[in-house]
C-alpha cells in the first residue's frame, strides 16, 4: 500500500522496519524537528528521521500542521492511501486526518480506552495493572478516541518501563503489519471505545519520581520499575541526589527512610512497610552500578533516605 508514517522516538522504528520489510510503499516519513541533545546541545534528528535516512525514504519536519498550511499541502500531494502514526508527538488537524484515503491508523501502547494520552506504559505500571498491550486504532479528532481497529495483551510483570516499551514496540509492529493486511483485503473491523473505563495518561515529571519512603516496599519498587529509564526515581542522601534503578520488596520493619544494611550483601532500607532492597543506584557524576558494590566503598552506613 502506499503509505505515509508519522513517528519520533525510538519507540516508533521498530513499526517503520516492519512495514518497510512487508513491502508497503512508504512515500515519505514525517517526524518533528531536530533538537539540541547531549552535552553540547547539538541539533539532533530524531531516532525515526535517522532511520528513515538509512532506509532511503524522504523526511519531512513540519513544526506544526496549523501553524503551516504548506504542510497540509505537501501531505495532500503526496496522495496516501494510509497514513500511519506511531508516537509522533504533533497534534493532526482534520485537515490532514481526512488525506488519507483510508484514514490515519495509530498504534497506541495500551489497551485503549484505559490510559489515553503521553505515557500510557508508564502509568500503567504505576497503577499496578496486570496487563497492559497495543491498540491499533483509526485515528479521530479527539485525544485516543478513535475506533478500534486490532488490541492485544500483553502482561506487565515485573518488568521496567523501559523493558516494556520494547516488548510493545514489536508487538506494534507486528500488529500495524496485520492490520495493513486485513485492511488491504476488507476485513479490517472498527469497533467504538466503551465510554467507561477511559483513563489518560499525563506526561511524568521529575517531581513525581522522587521515593516516598512512607510508602509500602513494594508500592515503591512498581514506581521504580516505572521510572526506569526515565525520568528515573530518586531521592536525597547525605546531601546527593541518588537515582534508584532497581529494587526489590522484602519482609522487614523500621523508621522509613533508615538505611538497615549497607555492605557487600547489598543495600537494604525501611519504608512505611518492609523493606526495600536496592539492587542499583546511581551517584551524581558517576554510573549505574550494583547497590552492593557501591556500598562496598562505604557509601551509606548508618545514613537515612529523605
Amino acid at each position: 500500500m502506499r503509505l505515509v508514517f508519522a513517528g519520533t522516538p525510538a519507540f516508533s522504528v521498530s513499526a517503520l522496519d516492519a512495514l518497510h520489510a512487508a513491502g508497503h510503499q512508504i512515500v515519505a516519513v514525517y517526524t518533528q524537528p531536530d533538537r539540541p541533545a547531549g552535552r553540547g546541545q547539538k541539533l539532533t534528528a530524531s531516532p525515526v528521521a535517522e532511520r528513515a535516512a538509512a532506509l532511503g525514504i524522504a523526511t519531512h519536519k513540519p513544526v506544526s500542521f496549523k501553524k503551516e498550511p504548506e504542510a497540509i499541502e505537501t501531505l495532500r500531494a503526496l496522495a496516501p492511501e494510509v497514513m500511519v502514526v506511531v508516537a509522533y508527538g504533533l497534534i493532526l488537524p482534520s485537515s490532514v486526518l481526512e488525506i488519507p484515503v483510508r484514514g490515519c491508523l495509530n498504534i497506541h501502547a495500551s489497551l485503549l480506552p484505559r490510559w489515553r494520552g503521553a505515557a500510557p506504559i508508564q502509568r500503567a505500571i504505576l497503577a499496578g495493572d496486570a496487563e497492559t498491550g497495543t491498540t491499533i486504532m483509526q485515528m479521530d479528532a479527539g485525544l485516543d478516541t478513535g475506533p478500534m481497529l486490532l488490541r492485544e495483551a500483553l502482561p506487565i510483570g515485573e518488568r521496567t518501563a523501559g523493558e516494556l516499551h520494547d516488548a510493545l514496540a514489536a508487538q506494534g509492529a507486528r500488529l500495524i503489519v496485520d492490520a495493513l493486511a486485513r485492511l488491504k483485503a476488507g476485513t479490517l473491523t472498527a469497533t467504538p471505545q466503551p465510554t467507561e473505563g477511559a483513563t489518560y495518561a499525563p506526561k511524568l515529571t521529575k517531581d513525581e519520581a522522587r521515593i516516598d519512603w512512607s510508602l509500602p516496599a513494594e508500592d515503591i519498587a512498581r514506581r521504580i520499575r516505572a521510572y526506569n529509564p526515565a525520568p528515573v526515581a530518586w531521592s536525597e542522601c547525605n546531601g546527593e541526589r541518588i537515582k534508584v534503578y532497581r529494587a526489590t520488596a522484602e519482609e522487614g520493619r523500621g523508621i522509613p527512610g533508615t538505611v538497615l544494611q549497607a555492605d557487600a550483601q547489598g543495600l537494604r532500607i525501611a519504608t512505611g512497610c518492609g523493606v526495600l532492597r536496592v539492587l542499583e543506584l546511581q551517584r551524581p557524576g558517576g554510573r549505574a552500578l550494583p547497590a552492593a558494590q557501591v556500598c562496598q566503598q562505604g557509601a551509606f552506613t548508618g545514613a537515612r533516605f529523605e
